[in-house]
């Protein structure tokens, strides 16, 4: 075992996140060398301890495993730290509760020796143990979630939450992962995909784990859906807004001429209501998109390079004013003609209502702008560093005024960056 311990070149790196696994981790370490083995590569075997109080540390290190600390609690976060200080150029990852067989490594890992770059060790291809997973993770909540980020994200994954797999170091720095929790397993998915990974697909096997599971079902459900929303503006924001502004501006102009009670003004009150609400939501999904654009979460795209360009400040503000006075015409001439005949819902209570429409959403506009330009402001540029106070800097001494010349000049660490 000592030639695969080789403290120079790493071929391959096995991550294992670890909370109070005192049974099992030693066992998977065991496991994970004897898989190093199978593949005839060097490697290191690094478990990333997230704050045990159990022996977990002593047993991974009586295996052979290099152990590191992370005290901030999360999948997410013992996964990164353990990233952090592995030094192969093929990094496996894998729980060490003794779900996953580490010695399978060799079929794992293949795929990257053909060229891909990314490696899933699927469940629901492969083989899944009788009590290795509850009826409910396997027939409802995984294959649900999977369905969702397929769904979202236009993928064809068959195991979105499995926790064996392989990638490249290059393939994990494209990825810049940085979710802490259960959510980092959909995040590797979503993250790869974006970053254009050539992904592959294994079989595993499923074992029934040792100890006690640190999975809550619903939290950590949540959580991955959460995650799956937010970088999906589309579906959050953008076709809702659109959905709710077709039929709010459609269904006005199909009532327009629509009379008779009180119930017909209040069901075009209430259309208004549902017009605003979609160009709300349809204004938060196009920024979204910009703003997952600008901090590298989303690649460019046509509507956010749209948006850029045509959504300024100034842009904006015009088109707000112009809604804002048509509306406030319509709404002027109403006040002048009297407000008798909005109550009965026809054209004059259709024209006011409208009207209130473009006021508001003109208002809405040049604080839409506001925000946007808020939104894509630059970073400054780096500056120098505020010079000391005469307070802080000691006066000088005799003996020191030989040394006039090399106080003189500002010092390279008063020189930084935001």
């Amino acid at each position: 075992m000592n030639d695969l311990r080789d403290h120079g070149a790493v071929d391959i790196s096995v991550v294992m996140p670890c909370l109070n696994e005192e049974d099992s981790v030693g066992l998977c370490v065991g496991k994970a060398w004897e898989g190093i083995r199978r593949t005839g590569l060097r490697g290191e075997v690094i478990v990333s301890d997230n704050g045990s109080t159990d022996n977990s540390v002593a047993a991974a290190r009586a295996a052979g495993a290099r152990v590191v600390h992370q005290s901030r609690r999360g999948y997410g976060n013992a996964y990164m730290k353990g990233f952090s200080a592995a030094r192969g150029r093929i990094i496996v990852m894998g729980d060490s509760d003794d779900s996953y067989d580490f010695t399978a490594l060799p079929e794992v890992i293949r795929p990257l020796e053909e060229g891909f770059d990314y490696v899933l060790g699927s469940r629901f291809d492969g083989h899944i143990r009788r009590d290795a997973m509850t009826w409910s993770h396997r027939y409802v909540g995984n294959p649900a979630l999977t369905a969702i980020l397929n769904v979202l994200f236009k993928l064809n994954v068959s195991d979105a939450h499995s926790g064996f797999r392989a990638f490249t170091r290059t393939a994990l720095e494209k990825m810049a992962l940085q979710c802490e929790g259960m959510e980092f397993a959909s995040e590797i998915v979503v993250k790869a995909a974006r970053a254009g990974l050539r992904v592959a697909e294994v079989p595993i096997t499923y074992h029934p784990r040792i100890g006690e599971s640190k999975l809550n079902s619903l939290k950590d459900g949540w959580r991955h859906l959460r995650f799956l929303l937010l970088l999906s503006p589309d579906y959050l924001f953008v076709m809702p807004g659109i959905a709710c502004l077709t039929i709010g501006l459609l269904s006005q102009v199909a009532l327009l001429d629509s009379t008779g009670s009180s119930s017909v003004l209040a069901v075009k009150i209430l259309l208004a209501l549902v017009t605003l609400a979609g160009s709300q939501l349809l204004t938060f999904g196009l920024f979204a998109k910009t703003h997952a654009k600008s901090i590298g979460l989303n690649e460019k795209s046509r509507v956010s390079e749209w948006v850029e360009k045509t959504f300024t400040l100034e842009h904006g503000l015009m088109v707000g004013t112009g809604l804002a006075v048509a509306g406030l015409i319509l709404v002027i001439r109403q006040f002048l003609e009297g407000w008798g005949p909005v109550a009965a819902g026809g054209i004059s209570a259709s024209a006011t209502i409208l009207g209130l429409l473009g006021v508001v959403l003109g208002a809405e506009l040049w604080f839409d702008a506001f925000f946007l330009t808020i939104v894509l402001l630059k970073r400054p540029a780096p500056t120098l560093a505020a010079l000391p106070r005469d307070s802080d800097v000691a006066a000088p001494r005799e003996s020191d005024t030989g040394s006039k010349e090399a106080s003189a000049g500002v010092p390279a660490s008063a020189i930084r960056g935001n």
